[in-house]
């Protein structure tokens, strides 16, 4: 392990300076309300403990009676549809049955809501996307709330799931706590002959029976989606800042391997939990060191930009004041590592074959990209991240170390060859306002894009245009009223095949929007999260049809080429979003958008 880069050194200490005080605060309350790191229950009146286990088994009860062992809550995102999450299923009573034998006691605290952003790309259920990511924290702390658990287990993989139940778990930051991954699914046909057969069908060359085999053979099996979209980039970012086990992040559901992690997990969110050394509540490690570390990891792998919402959330509820400017400052110095899907031709299977985490962690801390002193839920620093699990002769688990040469270079790189010798985020600052761009998938001639606006209020307005054939040209798509005051920030991931057709044909195009683009945006240079948004009377609401509007990655720039004084005077547009108010339960989030926040300060409501 090296010593610290300097930037890292820097980024760091900016962020330690600027939340001196919240951080404190943080830790001040989570320390209070641990009183000490004996057994929670102990605490609890007669009548309550009663209720707590009445419906326990006679084993299951004499502990919990006796008060003097840990009992683990499994906070659960479990769902049929949802299939990175279908695995989940089991792992309730895998897990109290690892926890009897191990002499203590696992409940179910609670489960969350689970949507899958899949089945709701594009649709008005899409709408309640980044909301239920508030919500998934609050079900998460009501499931803890119970003053039962001495130490947690989160089951959660996808998109909004993981930082939700991240966010809730750090209102709990006094109980140790362990993230358990379930893995992808086997790899079916490739992201790309996907990508294809749904421009195919944009463009009216393929069926819709066609699209729908294609999407069949991609998404088949239990397990994540195998691109890098969010909920890989949740899966990296999990191990990466020391919350899941070593190397447990892509191992393949309902596999020996698998299930031995899972066990192993138990085991060790019970020894965090018992009185003594060991005992790490969960808020203790996610710091700022954890935090870098989540950037750096996101730089390194082109991860989502989703994560320029979720990481700024986490951080804020663990007292950590990130900004996107500490983004910006860490992506020069980072090299990108991995290409995966949509980023290149691989997806996360091939990307763990590689040698995954295990190897990617290694090759950070040889170079001081990463805090190696970071604290980790395994017990060690960061370096203990730098080894590969695997079942012994006997079935039993243990770990050796990396490899030091990726096993397909075309896909996971050293630090020493690597595909980009900065991150693949980029912040964009300029009289538009700011946005974030993910430039690891874009190619070098479209890093600057100058062309005239075309504004639309709904994505299905771009469908629609592209269908009557007025957009054959060159162009900046405007899609505003999009963020989270307005509509709720759902993703235009729905945009990309339309968007790409045209790129393809020789059109010099680019994406200007208040909403979200998911990690599985592509080609298309997509300057996304614009904040102040146009519902906040941000300039994107100034914008009108054939300004011209340059996107300049490169120098950092987003801005509208109109004179100053003459963009100034213009009244801000307004959008008619009755439409959006009632149904698909898009009715019950009125607090959200009413007191979200901006998307640069992780557009939550916490």
């Amino acid at each position: 392990m090296s010593m610290l880069h300097p930037v890292i050194a820097e980024v760091t200490e900016r962020l330690r300076e600027r939340s001196r005080e919240s951080r404190a605060d943080y830790l001040r309350r989570i320390d209070a309300a641990a009183q000490g790191n004996g057994v929670h229950r102990e605490r609890l009146a007669c009548g309550n403990l009663a209720h707590g286990f009445a419906a326990c088994g006679a084993t299951d009860k004499e502990r919990l009676r006796e008060g003097h062992t840990p009992n683990l809550g499994i906070v659960n995102a479990y769902n049929d549809m949802l299939s990175a999450h279908q695995p989940y299923e089991r792992y309730p009573e895998l897990i109290r049955r690892v926890a009897r034998e191990a002499g203590i006691t696992a409940q179910m605290a609670g489960g969350v809501p689970a949507m899958c952003d899949g089945v709701t790309q594009g649709r008005a259920g899409m709408e309640l996307s980044l909301f239920s990511r508030d919500l998934i924290a609050m079900a998460t702390a009501v499931a803890l709330s119970h003053d039962m658990f001495d130490g947690a287990l989160y089951l959660g993989i996808c998109d909004k799931i993981v930082p939700g139940l991240l966010i809730g778990a750090l209102s709990f930051g006094h109980l140790p706590g362990i993230f358990v991954p379930s893995g992808p699914m086997p790899s079916g046909i490739s992201n790309e002959q996907k990508s294809k057969v749904r421009q195919a069908y944009a463009e009216g060359k393929a069926t819709k029976a066609e699209l729908l085999e294609a999407e069949a053979a991609a998404y088949h099996a239990p397990g994540t989606c195998t691109f890098y979209g969010t909920a890989n980039s949740n899966q990296m970012l999990m191990e990466i800042m020391g919350l899941h086990l070593p190397g447990a992040s892509f191992v393949a559901p309902d596999t020996p391997l698998r299930d031995a992690l899972t066990r192993e997990a138990v085991l060790r969110v019970a020894e965090l939990s018992a009185p003594g050394s060991a005992h790490l509540p969960l808020g203790h490690i996610v710091d700022e060191r954890a935090i870098v570390n989540g950037v750096v990891g996101l730089h390194a792998t082109g991860g989502s930009t989703n994560h320029l919402l979720h990481l700024v959330a986490i951080a804020r509820a663990a007292g950590i004041e990130l900004r996107w400017d500490d983004f910006d400052a860490l992506s020069p110095v980072v090299p990108l590592l991995a290409r995966v899907y949509p980023n290149g031709y691989a997806d996360v299977n091939q990307f763990h074959e590689a040698g995954g985490m295990s190897f990617l962690i290694d090759q950070l801390l040889s170079q001081g990209l990463l805090h190696g002193d970071a604290r980790t839920v395994f017990g060690t620093g960061l370096d203990g991240y730098a080894q590969v699990p695997q079942l012994d002769g006997h079935g039993q688990l243990a770990w050796k170390p990396v490899a030091k040469e990726s096993g397909n270079r075309g896909v996971l790189r050293g630090v020493a060859e690597p595909f980009r010798a900065d991150g693949g985020l980029r912040m964009l600052d300029g009289n538009l306002g700011r946005a974030v761009i993910k430039v690891s998938s874009v190619p070098e001639d479209r890093l600057v894009i100058e062309a005239p606006a075309v504004v639309f209020h709904d994505q299905d307005e771009v469908r629609k245009a592209f269908e009557r054939g007025e957009l054959n040209r060159d162009f900046v798509a405007v899609v505003r009223f999009q963020g989270p005051q307005a509509i709720g920030m759902p993703e235009l991931h729905k945009l990309t095949p339309t968007l790409s057709v045209l790129q393809d044909r020789g059109h010099r195009i680019a994406l200007l929007t208040d909403g979200r683009m998911s990690g599985a945006s592509g080609r298309v240079p997509a300057a996304i999260h614009v904040t102040p948004e146009a519902q906040d009377n941000g300039p994107i609401a100034r914008i009108r049809d054939g300004d011209i509007v340059r996107l300049d990655t490169q120098q950092g720039r987003l801005d509208v080429l109109v004179d100053a004084a003459e963009f100034s005077a213009r009244v801000p547009a307004t959008a008619d979003l009755s439409a959006h108010q009632y149904g698909m339960g898009r009715e019950l989030f009125g607090l959200f958008r009413r007191n979200a926040t901006s998307a640069d300060l992780g557009a939550g409501v916490f």
